[in-house]
């Protein structure tokens, strides 16, 4: 009984990167992209959420591999191996991943805020003082706590999901009629990749395994970390393409949902007003706050890897002062774009996750190689389990750029 409250108490310390870049994961963008698969074409997007579950796994298992046995973050070993400039292009496509993403999670909750009758513009501006703040002042542990706390208000949409009474026969037939054939399904399919595969992750996943301080001795933990956090965000993906599909897409199938607020509103019938705008809300407003901290610290991780500059919630801004600027300069540069009028986030979210899929191959490719060279012998990728992942990605890979070229 000690043993197991041990290994217990043991796993409880190392949890939490796998978990919080998973829960960051299910952003306000992919929520919108899920929500819009469900509203489009009712069940029929819901397979691939799932055969993304063991993709996502084997993906983001190797940011902590990385990063536990080198020390190093991806920004860092790509420098070291491969050279500063392939270094500069492979964060380059996480400043561009990352921007747009950001974009999205601001919009999300500013456009909540005006529900309630706060300017939109007051709200992005509120949310990047308070996020500031709790990563000037927190250690590494008090930012992964507050981002779990945050991003666990996802769950909502799952006890949704369970509400909007799904019919059992419709989602079996999802599994079974699935058109192929059709450019705009394939469209979404891969925006539904890039929503769930996203550059952002595994810079930040391998820069907080590192940051933590976790260890060879830590990546058997860490592996199971990764694996519940990939189940969990799939599950609320699933729920979020659920809700609308057994509501705006059983009583008018097709409705494009145009914003958050429309979402929001159009779900509410089904669900109950009061309650249904609460939960929504809670939900979205989450989703956007963890992944803000999660993209922005992506975004100064992967930056001070590459100039080396200090680059650790470890120090105070006194000791890395360009980490802390580049953190602050992406909450503030989203807060900015975010002031001009009339952005169409649905557009913007789906056009997100497609670059985001478009991207995979650079940040993927990358991911591999390090996973072949920059590991002693016993953690390197050889053999079969190599020729497997290798072909996972290639996959991944062909069928996102695929899908959105045809």
């Amino acid at each position: 009984m000690t043993e197991k409250r041990g290994k217990l108490l043991r796993f409880l310390a190392i949890m939490g990167p796998g978990i919080v870049v998973m829960l960051a994961d299910t952003d306000v963008g992919s929520i919108i992209t899920a929500a819009q698969s469900g509203a489009v074409w009712g069940y029929k997007l819901l397979p691939i959420q799932f055969i993304l579950i063991p993709i996502l796994y084997v993906i983001q298992e190797l940011t902590v591999r990385l990063g536990a046995v080198t020390g190093k973050g991806h920004g860092e070993l790509i420098k070291e191996r491969f050279g500063k400039p392939w270094a500069w292009i492979a964060t380059s496509t996480l400043i561009i991943a990352s921007t747009g993403a950001l974009i999205t999670e601001m919009a999300g909750i500013g456009m909540i805020g005006t529900l309630v009758g706060i300017p939109e513009v007051l709200t992005v501006w509120g949310i990047v003082i308070v996020l500031s703040i709790i990563v000037l002042t927190g250690s590494y542990r008090s930012v992964e706590r507050i981002a779990i706390i945050l991003g666990s208000a996802e769950l909502i949409f799952v006890v949704i999901a369970i509400w909007a009474h799904p019919n059992i026969g419709s989602i079996a037939a999802g599994f079974t009629k699935i058109p192929l054939g059709n450019r705009n399904y394939l469209y979404l399919t891969a925006a539904n990749i890039g929503a769930v595969i996203m550059p952002w992750m595994i810079f930040y996943q391998q820069s907080a395994v590192v940051d933590k301080g976790l260890k060879s001795k830590d990546i058997k933990m860490s592996r199971w970390d990764t694996l519940i956090g990939a189940i969990v965000t799939q599950i609320i993906m699933s729920a979020v393409l659920v809700v609308t599909a057994a509501t705006v897409g059983k009583t008018n199938p097709g409705q494009p949902l145009q914003n958050v607020q429309q979402i929001i509103m159009t779900l509410t019938p089904f669900i109950g007003r009061g309650a249904g705008e609460i939960l929504l809300s809670a939900g979205i407003i989450g989703a956007g706050l963890v992944a803000a901290i999660v993209v922005s610290l992506a975004v100064a991780w992967g930056l001070g890897e590459v100039t080396g500059y200090n680059h650790s919630l470890a120090y105070n801004p006194k000791k890395a002062p360009f980490f802390y600027i580049t953190y602050i300069s992406m909450l503030a540069f989203a807060g900015i774009l975010l002031s001009i009028p009339n952005i169409n986030l649905i557009g913007l979210s789906v056009g997100v996750q497609v670059m985001n899929a478009l991207l995979l191959p650079i940040v993927l490719g990358f991911l591999y190689m390090l996973a072949l060279k920059a590991l002693p012998k016993s953690y390197r990728l050889k053999g079969k389990k190599a020729f497997l992942v290798g072909g996972v990605i290639t996959i991944t890979c062909l069928f996102s750029v695929v899908a959105i070229l045809i």
